[in-house]
């Protein structure tokens, strides 16, 4: 009889413990090594090989991972890592990963340790943005699923059950969201069925903050024509430039026209946890969604991404669906309803919460809410080294932990060439975005292993090559 298990589990266990050995050895070096290292052609092409019919031993497999895959990953473990916004991960977050690998359990539902830790972590995510104690909601993969459930909620609230059996059919239903929107909110819009288009992207103030008067306009010339305003979607730290939109403002605004209140925190979210920044965060607490993600700021190792629906019996209307094979039970494995699938689109979920309750559980809040601080103030730093020069200039506002500047003289080409070189040369990632119809060096100083040295060394570089 066909097994996968090994006939020498000794030899197993030899291989993991080395395995582990080598991991906390990359995380002990990580300012060894390049930041990035471009993928080679002849090992690109060796992930072009045609599927295997016979095995390959583990221990071969282990020096293929680290001659072809360790090397060449994306970098954002690095200190000197500031492209985009991701996460540093950590190692206890590391460990996490063995051990839920190893349970294999599924979370889509029935009645297990497993469901029960996710439970905790969306009531200590409540807790933390200040929902209601009866918070729902569950984990995925990041903000875009995350943000794609609370459309569909929005939807579930606008047109009841109605909508889930016929679909959106001739309802005129209008969002509204900042024109700095994150690209997975119309990406939700349409994939929920109501289209893309039905997304008004409301002009942004001088501080990136969407136009409060704009947003009223457009409201008001909606209801003129007949739509339906059923969702206003505020955004807590923007992709390009980390801005925070009024959602005090907007959930008075929501809740005067009956609409859903969300919020897009994929990252800026967890502001809540420094002291200095929470007030940025003034009205989250009153949204009737919100999606963000704990592989950001909260360093969990990607992926966790997290929904909270203030109304569970929403949540459960918009998703839960009857099958006699999927019955939940009032006793045994198949009690413990409603179960995750009945709260969002994934039946088949892997144990993502252990990691999540792990990084908070070995942390606190208090340690991620100083991390918050800390990469905030390093952006502060970076604005203050490049207003001090006279070779760099600020492209936006410096309010959160994302800096956006220009080289002086430099056309969009010329700084696309030099991000690209630092890059491929190992030595930082920095990203770039498009402000104002100029293209911006961006930093995005999300990693809780930059230093103070590492905000200078990139300056320094930058102006070696100007």
């Amino acid at each position: 009889m066909s097994t996968l298990d090994p006939t020498d589990w000794s030899a197993l266990r030899s291989l993991g413990h080395q395995m582990l050995d080598d991991m906390v050895d990359h995380l002990a070096t990580l300012r060894e090594s390049p930041v990035w290292r471009p993928m080679p052609a002849p090992v690109r092409e060796g992930f072009k090989a045609p599927i295997p019919t016979q095995g390959t031993p583990p221990e071969a497999l282990y020096e293929t991972f680290q001659a072809n895959i360790q090397p060449y990953i994306t970098g954002n473990l690095h200190p000197r890592f500031m492209g985009w916004v991701h996460g540093g991960g950590n190692p206890v977050s590391m460990l996490a990963e063995l051990l839920a690998g190893a349970m294999n359990a599924n979370c889509g539902g029935r009645d297990h340790a497993g469901i029960a830790v996710e439970r905790q972590v969306i009531a200590w995510a409540a807790e933390m943005l200040g929902m209601p104690a009866q918070t729902s909601g569950v984990l995925l993969t990041g903000s875009s699923m995350a943000n794609f459930v609370a459309v569909l909620c929005a939807r579930y609230k606008a047109l009841g059950q109605e909508g889930r059996r016929d679909g959106v059919g001739g309802a005129k239903l209008t969002a509204y969201a900042s024109a700095g929107v994150h690209r997975c909110v119309p990406g939700a819009l349409d994939m929920a069925g109501l289209g893309s288009a039905a997304l008004r992207r409301i002009p942004v103030d001088e501080n990136f903050r969407m136009d409060i008067p704009s947003l009223r306009a457009a409201i008001a010339a909606d209801k003129a024509a007949g739509c339906t305003s059923f969702l206003i979607v505020g955004t807590a730290g923007t992709v390009d430039v980390g801005a925070f939109d009024d959602l005090a403002t907007l959930a008075d605004i929501a809740a005067a026209e009956n609409a859903w209140f969300h919020v897009d925190g994929a990252f800026g979210a967890l502001a809540v946890l420094s002291p200095t920044l929470k007030p940025a965060t003034a009205g989250i607490e009153r949204a009737d969604s919100v999606a963000f993600d704990f592989h950001k700021w909260a360093q969990v190792t990607y992926d966790a991404g997290c929904v909270l629906v203030r109304d569970p019996a929403i949540e459960l209307a918009a998703f839960a669906q009857a099958t006699n094979y999927l019955a939940a039970a009032p006793r045994g494995l198949a009690g413990g309803a409603p179960w995750p699938c009945d709260l969002g689109p994934d039946l088949s979920r892997g144990f993502r919460a252990l990691k999540v309750w792990m990084t908070l559980s070995a942390y606190g809040t208090q340690a991620l809410g100083d991390i918050v601080d800390d990469t905030c103030a390093l952006a502060q730093r970076l604005a203050s080294l490049i207003t001090a020069s006279n070779r760099l200039t600020l492209l936006a506002p410096v309010k959160l932990n994302i800096v956006c500047f220009g080289i002086t003289g430099f056309s969009d080409a010329q700084t696309s060439d030099l991000v690209a070189d630092l890059q491929e040369e190992g030595l930082f990632a920095p990203s770039t975005t498009t402000l104002n119809g100029k293209l911006a060096i961006r930093a995005a100083i999300v990693n809780h292993r930059t230093t103070a040295a590492d905000i200078d060394a990139l300056v320094a570089e930058v102006l070696r090559r100007v």
